[in-house]
């Protein structure tokens, strides 16, 4: 890193607050564990609820849900469908299973299926009950979902009718989407940490320090559901980032650990050493990635912040573990690790200066613009498929076949039409009370509409001046025809009175417009915070420009893998869809976030070093070459660790998260090889002692 960053005083608080951790390490271990410990057992005891709804305030659709709330309204509504396999649903069993579902714990209300209300199909087999509750629709659980389910289950018997949940209760029961194939990730970890590392020791001292921040971060994440709206996709990403960032940020000071004490030092030295040399990389690392999130803070979107933050505190738990309890952990097993095994020696030999390591920061530096020119083409390619990434609105017939959402959704949508479970409000309002003429104009004007398959009878609202019709679209949620009803259906006027839509549809397309419109913002700030991050911690200009340049190429290329994935459909049955699907407008903006801030952790590593020896040593060229040989091995192997944590998460059911998945695993592939091990060197070795230009001082190293 600069000798700004190396001798300065962030490098000497780092290496304070390393070697304090070293001679109280019983008291920072034993502080660690009761933390985790407090906060596990509060999680237990308040309970970490999740809420998928999203709020979005100024827009039309939180409108229509603001005006058309009730406090006599169930706290929670959810629908359980009845599917008769060949004859009309017998009205006792409908009238038994009614009977069974009051019964049911927390069930406050049951309206049974009427195809006066659109709730029972016209061949009459098919049909839902909605049931009301008394939780919250956050602290709506699984067992909880189940239970009513169960009791409806329990009335049609074995021979009668197929019950399915749906709604609300489908969603507890699918609840993060998690498969269990995280696990996977832990031991893909775990194995490269131990090649990495030379043993035992070295892998479990790096996953002990990052299972604890990682708990700590989804136990606060658990227990803010109780203040504020948490979706259940939060804990899941905070897990993702956690894992990844805290495994990796552990290997890069072990390794540097390891490297100090093979020099000679002794074990409380080189712990000392290891964190103002590689902990100061992390500390800046991890400012980076916050300052990326915290850029989507100005979306004003309430789910984005919550995924910004919750992502952040991951990140933030990662580097404190890192600086404070890794040290503390080094110092009762550092004997054992700075010894090493026979696989660890044996690999040090092999990518010592005949290595392979050797050989390729030989080849990018004395041919950089081979090296540079092979990379931009391999990266155009990747990206290329972006130019066609087009953003859509998910909705439940895009989850997998086995999950409780979909199930229900193919169930409503085979006997009703597609658009049955996504409806459309339409909300009429005046500034005085509403006549029948009035309200017959609102639904012959909703009626008209050629993508509306069925019309619901007017509610009134409050003192008359609002009234609500239920609009059901022809097409389902996710096709682009019922984001262009909303669309046209808030253009359409009616004589004395303004019209606005909500519901589902409607508020993904706000979602979508509000994203949209501050894209370039969010962007921007984000670019511009960052480099004035790196040029604080590196004081070059054009390495910090450098920088965020290549963290775009890496994004780009992200881009055009997922498009391919998603939108053309490419593999896209090998991670358990049925076909492709549209891409959220905020997944795009979210991965740019987390992805500009984790690759830029690959950059600062290796600029790290690079700068270090430039600044020992005044030659661009051999910095570059050393550098690359110095960390090309731990980097390739911190990116293997973290592709694998990411791939994990693809077999997970929800398809936000499998795009979270691939967007990030390819992202940070194609950053620590194409990127890191040939792009940036061949570019610092093009540029020469430019790279290291400041305005205003002699550039030399000092």
């Amino acid at each position: 890193m600069s000798a700004a960053v190396h001798d300065g005083k962030a490098a000497r608080t780092v290496a304070a607050v390393g070697r304090a951790c070293v001679r109280h390490r019983f008291a920072v271990i034993g502080a660690w564990v009761l933390l985790v410990l407090t906060l596990v057992l509060a999680a237990r005891a308040i309970g970490t609820p999740t809420d998928n709804d999203v709020s979005l305030p100024g827009t039309d659709s939180q409108l229509v849900r603001d005006l058309t709330a009730s406090p006599e309204a169930p706290l929670t509504t959810g629908t359980v469908i009845l599917v008769a396999a060949d004859a009309r649903l017998d009205d006792t069993a409908l009238a038994a299973t009614a009977a069974a579902l009051r019964g049911a714990e927390h069930v406050t209300s049951v309206k049974p299926p009427s195809a006066r209300e659109g709730s029972l199909s016209a061949d009459g087999r098919t049909g839902w009950f909605t049931v009301g509750l008394d939780v919250r629709r956050a602290e709506l659980t699984k067992p909880v979902a189940r239970a009513v389910t169960d009791a409806a289950r329990s009335a049609a018997g074995d021979d009668g009718p197929r019950v399915l949940p749906g709604g609300a209760f489908a969603q507890a029961i699918d609840g993060s989407g998690s498969t269990g194939d995280e696990y996977f990730g832990v031991i893909l970890a775990s194995l490269v940490l131990f090649l990495a590392l030379g043993g035992v020791v070295g892998a479990v001292l790096a996953l002990l320090s990052a299972a604890l921040s990682v708990v700590a971060t989804l136990e606060i994440v658990g227990l803010a559901g109780n203040l504020t709206s948490m979706p259940a996709q939060a804990s899941t990403l905070a897990l993702m980032i956690g894992l990844g960032v805290g495994i990796d940020y552990s290997l890069f000071l072990l390794n540097r650990f390891r490297t100090l004490t093979r020099s000679g030092l002794v074990v409380p030295e080189a712990i000392e050493r290891a964190a103002r040399d590689s902990g100061t990389a992390v500390a800046v690392a991890g400012v980076t990635v916050a300052v990326a999130l915290a850029g989507l803070s100005l979306t004003g979107v309430p789910l984005l912040r919550t995924l910004a933050w919750t992502c952040g505190i991951a990140v933030l738990f990662a580097v404190l573990a890192a600086l404070t309890l890794l040290p503390a952990l080094t110092s009762l097993a550092g004997a054992r690790l700075a010894r090493g095994g026979v696989l660890y020696n044996r690999l040090t030999r092999r990518t010592g200066s005949g290595g392979f390591w050797a050989r390729q920061a030989d080849r990018v530096t004395r041919r950089p613009w081979l090296a540079g020119g092979f990379a931009v083409v391999l990266l155009v390619l990747l990206a290329a498929p972006a130019i066609d990434l087009r953003l859509g609105q998910l909705d439940a017939g895009s989850s997998p076949e086995v999950t409780a959402v979909r199930q229900a959704n193919d169930a409503v949508s085979t006997a009703f039409g597609p658009g049955t479970g996504t409806p459309v409000t339409v909300l009429g309002r005046s500034s005085t009370p509403l006549t029948d003429p009035q309200v017959a104009d609102l639904v012959a004007m909703v009626r008209a509409q050629p993508e509306v398959a069925a019309v619901g009878p007017p509610t009134p609202h409050g003192d008359g001046r609002v009234v609500t019709v239920q609009a059901v679209p022809s097409t389902s949620g996710g096709d682009p025809a019922t984001a262009g009803l909303v669309h046209r259906l808030r253009g359409e006027p009616v004589p004395g009175m303004t019209v606005h839509v909500g519901g589902t549809v409607a508020a993904r397309v706000d979602l979508a417009e509000r994203v949209t419109d501050r894209l370039p913002l969010v962007i921007g700030v984000v670019l511009l915070l960052s480099v004035v991050v790196l040029l604080l911690a590196f004081r070059a200009p054009l390495l910090a420009l450098k920088a965020a340049v290549m963290d775009l190429i890496s994004i780009g290329a992200a881009y055009g893998v997922l498009t391919a994935v998603f939108t053309w459909g490419w593999g896209v049955t090998w991670i358990g869809l049925s076909g492709p699907i549209p891409i959220p407008s905020f997944v795009p903006l979210m991965l740019f976030a987390l992805l500009f801030g984790l690759s830029m952790d690959y950059e600062v590593f290796l600029l790290s070093d690079v700068r270090r020896r430039w600044h020992q040593t005044g030659d661009n060229l051999r910095s570059v070459r050393e550098g690359l040989l110095g960390t090309g091995r731990v980097i390739t192997a911190a990116a293997a660790i973290m592709v694998g944590v990411f791939l994990a998460f693809v077999p997970n059911n929800d398809p936000t998260i499998k795009m979270f998945g691939v967007g990030l695993a390819v992202a940070i592939a194609v950053d620590a090889t194409v990127v890191r091990c040939l792009l940036v060197p061949a570019t610092m070795a093009m540029l020469g002692d430019l790279t290291w230009w400041t305005p205003g001082r002699k550039n030399k190293a000092v």
